[in-house]
């Protein structure tokens, strides 16, 4: 079942997300982990969705609301996508980009983005299969202050 994260599910929900940042080589603090989830969920600053099985949480989705000027309208961002080992496979991933999409139908938005690690085969080979276009035409810079 996929549905939207609430603040009581803050404390299944920084498991998954500290086993989300531990994926990408990240120390875990679960602390400020939880403190950063319930700042996004209480600000209206993220839309996450969880997927549960039997009562636990075993993935989700954390997306974050842009908007293009030239297209004048809201585009969000799939920031965050990930699913517990023993549960992939299973279409799970596809069911949370699923929602992901119908956010945005229903927001009106122009547009589902996403950043993946060139080295991210998992995701690379889902993305695809999820009707993502890979974009050959940009470069994406960023600065770390």
């Amino acid at each position: 079942m996929i549905r939207l994260a609430t603040l009581q599910d803050l404390e299944s929900l920084t498991l998954i997300f500290e086993k989300y940042r531990d994926f990408y080589k990240k120390q875990g603090d679960y602390e400020t982990a939880k403190s950063f989830l319930k700042e996004r969920i209480s600000n209206n600053e993220s839309v996450i969705y969880i997927a549960e099985a039997d009562g636990e949480t075993i993935g989700f989705t954390q997306l974050y609301p842009l908007f293009s000027s030239t297209r004048m309208k809201k585009l969000w961002l799939l920031n965050d996508l990930y699913v517990e080992e023993e549960y992939r496979q299973k279409g799970i991933s596809i069911a949370l980009i699923d929602k992901a999409k119908e956010l945005c139908r229903e927001t009106g938005a122009c547009q589902l983005s996403l950043e993946t690690s060139k080295t991210n085969m998992v995701g690379n080979n889902l993305y695809p299969k999820t009707d993502f276009q890979l974009d050959t035409e940009a470069n994406f810079y960023y600065w770390v202050p």
